[in-house]
């Protein structure tokens, strides 16, 4: 499925507004398997962090493990998803990776 941002909020508030819709128990502005097909955790502001270390962490948070962790070129995924005109699965990308 391809991803329609849902016309209610911008691409900015989609994240922030579904989960404060899901921390209060309100309706988010889509169903969140149209919002989201996975989630991908990485360091922020540069930092270094193992991908062990890091799956590890994303799992202590959200209390389920990750599917597949380690280091991805997103470069190539983001021009893909560019010249698909946004047609190509970033989680697949992803999964392709890390799979290899």
């Amino acid at each position: 499925m391809r991803y329609r941002r849902p016309p209610n909020v911008s691409t900015y508030e989609v994240f922030s507004a579904t989960a404060l819709a899901l921390a209060t128990g309100g309706t988010p502005p889509a169903s969140l398997d149209r919002l989201w097909e996975g989630l991908e955790c990485f360091a922020a502001y540069g930092d270094e962090v193992e991908p062990a270390t890091l799956a590890s962490a994303a799992a202590d948070a959200l209390g389920i493990p990750p599917d597949a962790s380690g280091l991805v070129d997103h470069q190539a995924i983001g021009d893909a998803w560019e010249r698909s005109s946004g047609g190509v699965s970033i989680i697949s990308a992803l999964l392709d990776q890390l799979t290899r």
